[in-house]
């Protein structure tokens, strides 16, 4: 505490340079980190895959699949199957030919109760078969899934992927080797479905209790070590990609996508990451460029918490899983057919099988430039760090300022008094005089007594008062925009968080005004906004990092830049830019940005006009992941991004003497 409170303390020259050259300090960072990141692209920054489990490799042995000509006669029956049922599943079909394969066959009810639809439900059936490893008393499971999709869906068909899993469980059921049981899963309407199938499976319930009725389980196996979710396009592929992001950003082992890679590579299988080869380029930016753009589209994906396929639901769960996604073959050049991706298929479950423990070598956190290179945790945590370490700094900087007044005026007035002495230091308490002494330490507490922590600390309890209040509001903005506006429910809830953000605009302009009337309390403000983002970007980091550093990128320059000390047209470009970092015009700006990207040929007022609709679905969506899935981005960006956001807004517009702060 008397570090805290000597008024002497601290004045050395090293604190001085931080507090005069702190600004240029912080820019440094933030261009340093960027830089670093954009580094790790080159392959002189990251490393070759390699296998950290040797138990992986008896997959790669020769095959013995030899049932795709089982796999084109199952794929027309089921295509005649599914004319008589456009909409849904044929669930006889699927049971039957389980049933036909000697295997435990099982079907799964779930129901949603939709959480923002008014009472609405929605029910579905999975269909599920698992063969019983012959060598082990079913203590462990590996599971093959694929989602059904109707010919009335929008989304390409899975049809093959059915019809190869079906082939894939007649030879497997001929096989002696099996140590784990192998649970043949056919799943309706998407993600929902693995969902609920999972929650049963587990007898867990993962979002908000009632929202979704996972339902019984009338048949299990053991305890699922691994899982491949298979979505195959055509019979006649042209590459296989390899999707690996799933809920709230969690990937899967790295050494289980290493096995798919290398297995395609065996069976001479074209296979991308993110529909991306590796590059093969003799120039060297070319490279770097190439590999920069897949690394930054992993990101992307991963940011949005979002799972890119049905493997995403289940890491939550500690069970390893990819997809793989066949793309139908256009064009020249021989296609990929259901005997190499048979292959493929077996040789992942003999080196799954070979598994004595759950995966715990190799790396989970990791990005891929590539599908042969991965960049480590240890590599792309000091960029972020970079960039947060500005924000700390500043801080920093402000509240050695803060404490710095009252000496630097109480020798000010001592130098006056004293023009023929020597000059005394600022930085030394040895220099000042004994009642300089006296004086600096009556400014130290006349300084205290303007902080006014009470008023500091009731505005950061209100802020996050109202981000907890807000994130508690969809139910009641569903039914209050369609009663009294006419509005389906995901308007609704858009125009509803969107008055409620014009409204919090005016509340911070009361606090700001009684904080003005301090400056050592709105400089507090300053740093406590400061501390909280940068322990904001450095928690969710730890989970979702590709999250963490794009937040960071965007709002760490507009962190540093804003002060209480500005005025005049510099005020009013640090409001127009803090503006479009909130959250909601964050969102509609990058749906909107996205649209006119996927959809270059429609006109202005067309373009705003479909980008605002996938803005209200992009909100609702989030507010419904979050609800049956446990996805937290949401919650995140209403009940702590939000919060940390006003307090900036808080100090935007409070009035202090620039004289007297940075």
């Amino acid at each position: 505490m008397g570090l805290l409170t000597d008024p002497g303390a601290g004045r050395g020259k090293l604190t001085h340079l931080l507090v005069k050259y702190h600004g240029k300090l912080c820019l440094l960072l933030y261009l340093a980190g960027l830089v670093w990141f954009g580094l790790l692209a080159h392959e002189h920054f990251n490393a070759g895959t390699y296998f950290s489990e040797n138990a992986l490799l008896p997959g790669l042995v020769k095959g013995e699949f030899d049932e795709d000509g089982m796999a084109k006669k199952y794929l027309a029956e089921l295509v005649e199957e599914a004319n008589r049922f456009p909409d849904g599943i044929p669930y006889s079909w699927l049971l039957a030919k389980f049933g036909q394969l000697s295997l435990d066959t099982y079907t799964h009810n779930f129901t949603l109760n939709s959480p923002l639809g008014q009472g609405k439900k929605y029910v579905g059936k999975n269909v599920y078969a698992i063969l019983r490893a012959p060598r082990s008393s079913s203590t462990e499971a590996l599971v093959l899934s694929v989602p059904y999709r109707p010919l009335s869906s929008i989304q390409p068909t899975t049809f093959p992927s059915i019809a190869l899993m079906l082939s894939l469980g007649k030879f497997f059921r001929r096989q002696k080797y099996w140590a784990k049981d192998i649970i043949f899963l056919v799943t309706e309407h998407e993600q929902l479905g693995i969902q609920a199938w999972l929650e049963a499976y587990h007898r867990a319930t993962c979002g908000r209790k009632g929202v979704l009725e996972h339902g019984d389980m009338m048949g299990r196996g053991g305890a699922i070590q691994a899982a491949i979710n298979l979505e195959l396009h055509s019979d006649r592929l042209a590459h296989l990609d390899v999707k690996v992001e799933g809920l709230n950003g969690q990937l899967p082992n790295l050494d289980l996508v290493n096995l798919v890679h290398r297995m395609c590579s065996k069976e001479a299988i074209k296979h991308t990451f993110k529909n991306r080869e590796n590059p093969n380029y003799r120039d060297p930016y070319q490279e770097w460029l190439h590999s920069f753009k897949t690394l930054m589209s992993m990101v992307a994906t991963q940011a949005t918490g979002i799972p890119n396929g049905n493997h995403g639901l289940f890491h939550r769960f500690g069970i390893e899983a990819v997809t793989l996604e066949g793309f139908e073959k256009k064009g020249r050049g021989g296609p990929i057919m259901f005997y190499q991706m048979g292959r493929v298929l077996e040789g992942l479950f003999r080196s799954l099988n070979n598994l004595l423990e759950r995966f715990h070598q190799s790396y989970f956190f990791y990005l891929l430039p590539a599908t042969d290179r991965y960049i480590s945790i240890g590599m792309y945590m000091p960029p972020l760090g970079l960039l947060c370490g500005g924000l700390l700094i500043k801080g920093l900087a402000l509240w050695l300022k803060m404490q710095e007044d009252p000496v630097n005026q109480t020798v000010t007035k001592g130098e006056k008094k004293s023009k023929g002495e020597n000059k005394q230091k600022s930085n030394n308490k040895e220099s000042l005089s004994p009642g300089d002494f006296k004086a600096a330490k009556k400014g130290v507490a006349e300084q205290e007594s303007r902080l006014n922590l009470v008023l500091v600390g009731s505005t950061l309890l209100t802020v996050h008062a109202l981000g907890v209040i807000l994130l508690a509001a969809p139910q009641y903005f569903s039914q209050w925009g369609t009663l009294l506006m006419g509005l389906n429910t995901d308007a609704s809830i858009y125009w509803s968080y969107f008055f409620s953000s014009v409204i919090l605009l005016g509340a911070p302009f009361i606090t700001a005004r009684n904080i003005s009337c301090s400056a050592e309390a709105c400089s507090l403000l300053n740093i406590v906004a400061l501390l909280e983002l940068a322990t904001l970007l450095l928690a969710v980091s730890m989970h979702n990092f590709s999250l963490a550093m794009l937040c960071a990128t965007l709002y760490v320059p507009a962190a540093l830049w804003i002060g209480p000390s500005w005025k005049g047209p510099i005020r009013f470009l640090q409001k127009i830019w803090w503006l479009l970092l909130h959250p909601l015009s964050l969102l509609t700006v990058v749906v909107i940005g996205f649209t006119a990207v996927t959809f270059p040929e429609d006109s202005p007022k067309k373009m705003l006009s479909r980008g605002l609709e996938a803005s209200y679905q992009a909100l609702m969506y989030s507010v419904v992941d979050s609800y049956i899935y446990g996805n937290w981005v949401y919650s995140v960006a209403v009940a702590i991004l939000l919060p940390a956001w006003m307090l900036f807004w808080i100090v935007l517009h409070s009035t202090v003497d620039s004289q007297k702060h940075t």
